[in-house]
């Protein structure tokens, strides 16, 4: 039975009784009755019961609201629909729709409007567009005599000088754009939701991943197209593609995301070409000496830059920046101004903020781990993907290019990726503890600091089968929790003063990427039992925070208690909304849809009974 409803009037009287705390969603948190009667046109009515059902009901006239109706068919299916089946239904249907951009008109528009232009100058929003990319110049030239931009044409060399000289002209970087029959158009690309509306780099490698689960290749095909015009034209890929963000990368998944897309499309001509520019970055972004390649052969994050980081809110620093203040005799403000200007020289605070920015290449913003130390490390993540690359490009040679590639031979690779997992071995692992370290190589000493990124190595390949089963009883003892694996362990909580800040990507929260990496590890490595466990935990708490909070999809979850509910310095994104999310979050969406790939089908009647994992495992 489908009943047709007035969409105002349904939408009106749904939030005077159930809508109790004035959020415009329908929650636990809400004192309504949770009993509603749906009267439609025809005379025939249905009383709807409960949380879950009275906002899925909410959402599905807010739908058919967006798509201009003023009666809504109401399917009673969709209302009591399983909550793992309408998850997964509204991110593939929904969510990847409403986080999808691409750098041409539509797209500046809905960036004119962003949030974080608010600190600009001037009414007009400045479109960055690299030296090499005359297609790009010209087309936002025109697009100035109808909305308002202002195209700034990069020099050929970008310097951390003139990035800092942009400071307060923040702008957006241009993305790949197509001319087809006189036509251009912007290659699409999906961004993570919230306040972040621009081409992330390592979101996008997941986000790419739960597209390909969702058959929607052509749109990751197209984030490893933008993937390659960065490096093409701002010689890296960018943190974000904003002017502040053109001397930082992030952590590098390319070569896995060429190498998946092509798994699927076999498109070797693409390939040939992507497989060129990964080869490329690999060299020109990772492995120049004293950079971000160290003496002792491995890896480290490094982002150049000059002075306070724009993009942080107001205040953010001044715990940091107070100590230095007080000695010069200056109010926090005056210090920064005369900081930035170049009147006060102070190298301690030029460590600190290469440290800090270099936090922020890793993408793991902010992190103990890290904080003050991030460009003395050698991190077990960030060679683990170095790994993963040399990996990918000697499998990718040999395998379909007859073992060379514009003079590169697979069996180079092949020894070069040996050479590394040696000195991961050597220097990061570490027997006692049954798992790798991060290896400051200033201190020549291992940080012994328990992460969930420690376990990158079992995803990467690069773990024997005996340190394999150290490293998953490690895993599973020191970071599992309710809904799945910490950022960091209890323990290294433990160790902080009582008034230590709570650092986002630290105990107790847990996020998508490390989720999915570590899943993917397990399955290589046959843990079968372990992975369904994780997932599983992952799995429910989303699940659990959909029904209760009306379809809410956030950045991170506190995988102790299993809520979205997370108190960190940056809040949680993606729960402020009203009716209805639109996007979720892209890397959760994606880790929602690749754990269901690898959920056997018993842990998937579980999860559609929403049994507690407690009582599972």
């Amino acid at each position: 039975m489908i009943l047709n409803l007035n969409i105002e009037e349904t939408i009106d009287r749904l939030l005077e009784q159930e809508d109790t705390d004035g959020d415009k969603k329908i929650t636990i948190e809400d004192k309504g009755p949770k009993s509603f009667e749906l009267l439609s046109d025809s005379g025939d009515s249905i009383t709807i019961n409960g949380t879950y059902q009275l906002s899925n009901l909410l959402q599905e006239l807010v739908i058919q609201k967006q798509e201009g109706k003023d009666i809504a068919a109401i399917n009673p299916n969709y209302i009591d629909e399983l909550p793992p089946d309408r998850i997964s239904r509204m991110i593939r249907d929904f969510y990847w729709k409403g986080l999808t951009r691409q750098m041409d008109k539509s797209g500046i528009e809905a960036l004119i409007s962003d949030t974080k232009n608010e600190t600009l100058t001037a009414s007009v929003l400045p479109v960055y567009v690299p030296y090499t990319d005359d297609l790009a110049i010209e087309y936002y030239k025109k697009l100035e005599t109808t909305l308002p931009i202002k195209t700034v044409q990069l020099p050929e060399v970008i310097t951390p000088e003139f990035v800092k000289s942009i400071n307060d002209q923040p702008g957006i970087l241009s993305l790949k754009l197509e001319k087809e029959n006189g036509q251009v158009n912007g290659v699409p690309f999906v961004v993570p939701g919230g306040r972040f509306n621009e081409m992330y780099g390592w979101d996008s490698y997941f986000e790419a991943v739960g597209l390909m689960c969702d058959d929607k290749v052509h749109l990751a095909k197209a984030m490893a197209d933008n993937f390659q015009y960065q490096i093409e034209h701002y010689g890296k890929i960018l943190n974000a593609n904003r002017s502040y963000y053109l001397t930082r990368t992030q952590p590098p998944f390319y070569s896995s995301l060429i190498s998946e897309v092509f798994e699927i499309t076999k498109d070797k001509e693409w390939l040939a070409s992507h497989l060129k520019t990964a080869i490329k970055e690999y060299g020109t972004v990772w492995m120049v000496k004293g950079m971000r390649l160290t003496e002792n052969g491995l890896n480290r994050y490094r982002a150049e830059g000059i002075g306070v980081t724009p993009e942080c809110e107001e205040g953010h620093y001044d715990v940091a920046l107070k100590p230095f203040a007080d000695e010069a005799g200056l109010s926090i403000k005056d210090f920064v101004d005369q900081y930035q200007s170049g009147q006060i020289q102070n190298e301690a605070l030029d460590v600190y903020f290469l440290h800090d920015r270099s936090l922020r290449e890793s993408g793991h913003d902010t992190s103990w781990r890290l904080d003050d130390v991030c460009a003395d490390l050698n991190t077990v993540a960030l060679n683990s993907l170095l790994y993963k690359y040399e990996s990918d490009f000697a499998h990718l040679i040999e395998d379909y290019f007859g073992g060379e590639f514009n003079g590169w031979y697979s069996t180079y690779w092949f020894q070069v990726m040996q050479e590394r997992a040696d000195l991961m071995q050597e220097l990061m692992w570490n027997e006692e503890h049954g798992q790798y370290f991060d290896y400051n190589f200033v201190k020549q000493e291992q940080t012994l600091f328990e992460s969930a990124s420690n376990y990158f190595p079992l995803w990467a390949g690069l773990v024997d089968v005996r340190d394999a089963h150290k490293l998953v009883k490690s895993l599973m003892s020191q970071l599992k929790e309710k809904g799945g694996i910490a950022g960091t362990s209890r323990q290294m909580d433990a160790n902080l003063p009582k008034d230590a800040i709570q650092r986002q990507w630290d105990y107790p929260n847990g996020w998508a990427p490390h989720q999915m990496l570590i899943w993917g590890g397990l399955k290589n490595h046959g843990f079968t039992d372990e992975l369904n466990e994780l997932v599983y935990r992952w799995l429910y708490m989303i699940t659990r925070n959909a029904i209760d909070y009306n379809g809410t999809i956030p950045e991170k979850y506190d995988v102790v208690a299993a809520t979205h509910k997370v108190f960190a310095e940056y809040g949680n994104v993606g729960t402020d909304f009203e009716y209805i999310t639109q996007e979720g979050f892209g890397w959760m969406n994606a880790s929602y849809q690749y754990g269901l790939t690898l959920l056997d089908d018993t842990y998937k009647n579980h999860l559609n009974n929403l049994v507690d994992p407690e009582e599972l495992f």
